[in-house]
């Protein structure tokens, strides 16, 4: 766009649509240099500070590069994402999948680069129209209507946000991606706030999150897990910070995630509720609104894209080589699959925020940031949500996946094993990165939107952590037998979703329905037979009184126009004859005439 900004969109947008005429031995270079040079654009463009892009459509100015702190570094982790995210499904043939893995990317740095509303609602389109591919892809038997409920979810939260973004453009004049006046909110402050929430998985706008990235396909939803929510953190941060009502959203998010987590069977559906906790300490963050809690929510955003990414790897790799995603289908897979049991465990370590380890130097962050703000009960339901992630996650999933009962059928157990190369260098690299980052975060720090003057490595931080995963193994290991899984339905809130629905459908059927039939059987009693009564009379007034009219008319000209031709002879001499004979007539009559 400039000499000196370089929109990666751009970049992944036209290697997608190069991809389908790149083949043979080509293709899996490419694959892995298309996002290798959108990270490198990031790179370059985290040295800039300003505006690029900026063009005029109609009377809005369009910003299409607003570059600072808080865009660059949720730019950054994007990009990487993609980057791990490619490498992962290397080896995946379908160009289909990589197209729209890279347009949803695109979508997402799109909208975190962006300074208007205009163009970020076209790119936060392109996201969940990208996305929902990511979920057909798989072609399970439940793919197709969850991916079509996906993309209406998404539909009606864009349908919200352009609301709210007329609203606000009605009311203040401009399309300007900016911090609104949270203090004092508007109609359009909820709306977009909403449109934001429901990509967010904010309770209860969050069922479409489990099933959606449970039945995406393995290499799918390791890019699902990274780009829609955390890009709605972004434009929460951006836009919403502040707003008081996103803390208890955000408390209530954290604790409903731990809950459904606990019970739940399928592994992906267990890593999906957890995305639905930890976004929302980052959403506690953003409604918090000050420094420490931005910097605090927007550290964990990090860090979570990338521990979530390496489970979600991890778990990928059960589903790529068993088929299987059931803890009551799996069991005792360490002993086939030990390398991906050891990342894993680095996954697990790293949400749980065990020192050393990626969420210990961010989700503290927060909490601190509430306890700043006397926002005590905030800060330990938020305490007590990180205990309930050590059970499901740190100590649930590895046990009931990798140790505990063996339930794998013999077709499953002889599937069992490492994944291909490509998919355990991603892994690797992730779990790399979450101990770098939990072990050496002043980098991580360096890039935040404020300065940052946090420790997290001090002994009371050390202590305090230490025996929150103490506390939560002990109840793990006490309450194991009820923790174990069973296949089961657990309901959420979309049940009431599904009950009004159904009551729609019953009203829609019984009274409305009857009304409609009634309707229209009186209007075929008393005014089609009316009509029909009409139409028949002025049909029979038609043939016997206009028509007959007319006919009979044509009749008699026609009758007198046969007595008229028996006169013609076809010779011309009687023609003559007769001509002349009557202008005599005429003439004799006239004179005689004029003589009397």
């Amino acid at each position: 766009m400039t000499s000196s900004f370089i929109h990666p969109s751009l970049l992944l947008i036209a290697g997608a649509l190069v991809l389908p005429f790149v083949r043979g031995p080509l293709r899996r270079p490419y694959l892995f240099l298309v996002p290798l040079l959108a990270l490198g654009a990031v790179m370059l463009n985290t040295g800039l500070s300003d505006t690029f892009g900026v063009y005029r459509f109609m009377d809005w100015e369009l910003v299409f590069g607003r570059v600072d702190k808080l865009s660059s570094v949720f730019a950054c982790i994007m990009a990487l994402m993609a980057v791990i995210g490619t490498l992962y499904g290397l080896h995946v043939d379908k160009a289909g999948e990589h197209i729209a893995a890279w347009f949803y990317v695109a979508g997402s740095l799109g909208t975190i680069y962006c300074g208007d509303y205009l163009s970020l609602f076209f790119f936060w389109e392109m996201m969940a129209f990208a996305s929902v591919f990511l979920v057909w892809f798989r072609r399970g038997k439940k793919s197709l209507r969850i991916g079509y409920r996906y993309l209406l979810i998404h539909t009606i939260g864009g349908i919200i946000l352009l609301a709210g973004i007329m609203l606000r453009y009605q009311a203040v004049g401009n399309i300007s991606f900016d911090l609104m006046d949270v203090a004092h909110p508007e109609l359009y402050t909820w709306l977009i706030m909403i449109g934001f929430a429901l990509n967010a998985a904010v309770v209860p706008l969050h069922s479409w999150l489990p099933d959606a990235y449970s039945e995406a396909s393995f290499n799918g939803a390791v890019f699902m897990c990274a780009f829609t929510t955390k890009t709605a953190v972004y434009t929460l941060a951006r836009a919403c910070a502040g707003m008081e009502i996103l803390i208890v959203l955000g408390v209530a998010m954290a604790l409903y995630g731990v809950i459904y987590a606990v019970m739940e069977n399928d592994i992906r559906r267990l890593l999906a509720w957890s995305i639905v906790s930890q976004v929302g300490y980052m959403v506690a963050g953003v409604g918090i609104g000050t420094d420490l809690a931005i910097n605090g929510a927007t550290a964990h955003a990090v860090v979570h894209i990338l521990y979530k990414s390496l489970l979600f790897m991890g778990t990928g790799s059960v589903l790529y080589m068993t088929g299987k995603t059931k803890f009551t289908e799996l069991g005792g897979l360490y002993k086939k699959m030990p390398v991906t049991l050891f990342f894993t465990i680095i996954g697990c370590l790293s949400i749980s925020a065990a020192p050393y380890f990626a969420a210990y130097v961010s989700k503290s962050m927060i909490i601190t940031a509430g306890f700043e703000e006397h926002l005590y009960v905030t800060s330990w339901l938020l305490m007590f949500g990180a205990t309930g992630t050590f059970i499901y996650n740190g100590l649930k999933l590895p046990y009931f996946l990798f140790f505990g009962k063996n339930n794998c059928s013999d077709e499953t157990w002889e599937r069992a094993g490492d994944p291909p190369g490509n998919m355990m260098i991603a892994m690797a690299l992730g779990a790399t990165l979450c101990f770098l980052v939990g072990s050496a975060p002043s980098f991580l720090y360096s890039m935040l939107p404020y300065p940052v003057d946090y420790d997290p490595f001090t002994a009371y931080h050390l202590a305090e952590t230490l025996q929150i995963l103490g506390f939560a193994a002990l109840v793990f290991f006490l309450l194991k037998g009820l923790m174990t899984p069973v296949d089961k339905i657990c309901l959420d809130v979309d049940w009431l979703y599904r009950q009004l629905g159904r009551g729609f459908m019953w009203l829609s059927k019984n009274p409305i329905q009857w009304f409609d039939t009634a309707w229209g059987e009186a209007y075929r009693v008393v005014g089609l037979r009316s009509l029909m009564t009409l139409s028949k009379f002025w049909s029979w007034f038609d043939w016997h009184a206009i028509d007959g009219v007319v006919d009979g008319l044509a009749r008699s000209v026609r009758a007198l126009g046969g007595k008229v031709r028996v006169l013609q002879s076809g010779q011309i001499q009687y023609v003559l004859f007769y001509a002349t004979s009557l202008a005599a007539v005429v003439v004799i009559t006239f004179i005689l005439y004029q003589l009397y």
